[in-house]
């Protein structure tokens, strides 16, 4: 059937080459014989005779030249459809056609002018994704609760009749998935997201780089940011990134204040490398408080909390002008967005990266691997609730036995990070079948009365490093650890977005605007604590309950409660940011 379509489409070339050199002909009679339908007297000058006779041999020559160009490509397509010639070559002839006779022409790999999928079609898969996850946490939750009922009414045989059931639709769900993963492989666009993804990334990099670096920082339009943000690393490299998405946003070049930085005396250069190379002086002719005035040249900005008027662009904002780009690769933009900014600002200190790099090689950190991080300490039961090391391992099991259904692992290896130095004792005793990478002097340095220190700083800089490289994440994302490096993560794939789980909250970023999806489904309450919505429901999300519910507020009917999380989608916040024209888009 290949050689059959490889056939037509010689054919094809064939047949408009012949068109073109019968074109240039009817032109060239046209020109020529105009002259003699003008002449009244029917007399045919010399000039015309002689113009004539050579239009007469230009034709003689271009059948000559029709003729070779047929045997050419006839003879190039056989070769192209036996494999004889390279790959290359294919695309430079191909090139070279389409410069000369201006039409788009495709022959030996079709997939070399793909395009890539279509917005919608890349949104709608993913969905199917999560469709089929979200099923199998409604159907375990209720099956969990009959099993439990089961027990109560002294009916063992059917909490075992149950426990099959479970674990046949555990068996199903990862066939499923394993089956879509390998539909969309097969579906030969994985060239065009790993391309597109450094394309787009390359894009916003560039703009980054030409906002820290204007050409007289005298005069450049400034927006200060003082590092001074009482908390740990997490919240303050997050609290850096929201001042570079303001800059940003602004225009306007960050100065990052970090003089006696708490993790570094010695300053943020002492460990990333510098903002900008051009323009590091905070001072200006006028000053003032955020929000000052366009014409303000120097600008201060408070934390987030304090943080008013709110513009907004704050994240889970996405640029209008890169929206489309963004939404049809990635699964969740907005991580994606905020992504890049972590990329800008996290470029390594030599000495830093060395470090990195040695810590990696004395673990042995390799993949297959799955990254746990648990956060004990000040977290629990303030911020988050306390979950044991058997509720992480759950999911660090269910990765490997997907992956296992498509390829051998010979190692189930698992970088453990936590503040709490006794977990990592505790999984390697309690699952002797995982090999766990880890250091529990790290965890000791997380402690709060110690987390300032220069080894802490190096901890959670290893931990962070490491949770980021890994295949899959379980975490909290109510930890800023868990969640920097899950932003970190996505500048490492084309599409990172499924590659977590969280025990308890969905993504967020601190002082984050509105997160808001929309009913796709329509939905009829059927129980106390469940709301109704109709297409097209704006709802406020305020979680994934992870049992197939999410909980939120219809804004039109204003009920708060339960809904489906399947019959929802998010609602991107799509805004007007600077377009950076100064900044070429890659051809």
């Amino acid at each position: 059937m290949q050689t059959t379509m490889n056939s037509r489409s010689s054919n094809k070339i064939l047949a408009k080459a012949a068109i073109i050199l019968f074109s240039f002909w009817v032109v060239a009679l046209i020109l020529l014989t105009r002259p003699l339908l003008n002449n009244q007297q029917n007399e045919v000058s010399n000039d015309v005779l002689q113009r004539l006779s050579k239009a007469v041999t230009e034709l003689e020559n271009l059948k000559v030249r029709n003729q070779e160009l047929q045997w050419i490509l006839t003879n190039f397509s056989h070769e192209a459809q036996s494999g004889k010639i390279k790959e290359d070559v294919v695309e430079r002839l191909r090139s070279t056609l389409e410069d000369n006779i201006r039409i788009p022409i495709t022959f030996g790999n079709p997939e070399k002018k793909s395009t890539g999928p279509s917005k919608e079609y890349e949104v709608r898969r993913r969905a199917l994704y999560r469709g089929v996850q979200e099923i199998w946490y409604f159907v375990q939750q209720e099956l969990e609760k009959l099993k439990k009922k089961g027990h109560d009414l002294s009916a063992p045989e059917l909490a075992n009749l149950i426990q099959e059931i479970l674990n046949s639709g555990k068996e199903h769900e990862i066939v499923l998935l394993n089956d879509l993963q390998e539909l969309s492989s097969m579906e030969g666009h994985d060239t065009w997201r790993t391309t597109e993804s450094r394309a787009l990334s390359d894009l916003v990099q560039r703009r980054l780089h030409y906002l820290q670096n204007p050409a007289d920082c005298s005069k450049a339009r400034k927006l200060v940011c003082n590092l001074n943000k009482s908390c740990g690393y997490g919240c303050q490299i997050h609290h850096a990134a929201y001042c570079f998405i303001m800059a940003y946003a602004t225009k306007r070049t960050l100065i990052l204040n970090s003089k006696k930085w708490r993790y570094h005396r010695g300053g943020w250069e002492k460990v990333f490398l510098p903002l900008s190379d051009t323009c590091t002086d905070p001072s200006g002719l006028d000053r003032s408080n955020w929000p000052g005035t366009n014409e303000t040249q120097v600008i201060e900005l408070p934390i987030v909390d304090m943080l008013s008027p709110r513009p907004p662009f704050l994240p889970l904002a996405i640029p209008r002008d890169l929206s489309d780009r963004m939404i049809r690769l990635h699964g969740d933009p907005q991580v994606w967005w905020i992504g890049q900014f972590m990329k800008y600002l996290l470029r390594y200190q030599p000495d830093t990266q060395k470090m990195l790099d040695q810590a990696k090689e004395k673990m042995n950190f390799k993949s297959p691997i799955v990254g746990v991080h648990v956060r004990r300490t000040d977290k629990v039961g303030t911020e988050a609730a306390f979950h044991s090391i058997d509720e992480y391992m759950l999911f660090v099991a269910d990765f490997f036995n997907k992956l296992e259904v498509k390829e051998k692992v010979d190692v189930r290896r698992v970088y453990l990070a936590s503040d709490d130095p006794s977990v990592l004792p505790e999984a390697k005793k309690k699952y002797p079948d995982y090999e766990f990478l880890g250091d529990v002097s790290i965890a000791k340095g997380a402690a709060v009365a110690t987390r300032y220190s220069d080894s802490s700083l190096r901890g959670i800089l290893v931990d962070i490093h490491m949770l980021a490289h890994t295949d899959y994440l379980v975490c909290t994302f109510s930890s800023q650890v868990c969640r920097l490096a899950y932003e970190i993560m996505q500048t490492l794939h084309p599409d990172a977005s499924s590659k977590f789980k969280s025990l308890d909250d969905i993504y967020y970023y601190g002082g984050q605007g509105p997160h808001q999806q929309t009913a796709i489904y329509s939905h009829k309450a059927r129980g106390a604590g469940e709301i109704s919505m109709e297409v097209g429901d704006v709802l406020g999300i305020a979680g994934n309950h992870w049992d197939g519910y999410s909980k939120g507020i219809n804004e039109r009917t204003k009920q708060s409660g339960l809904y489906p999380s399947f019959k929802a989608v998010d609602k991107y916040n799509i805004i007007d940011f600077p377009v950076y024209s100064e900044v070429a888009v890659a051809a």
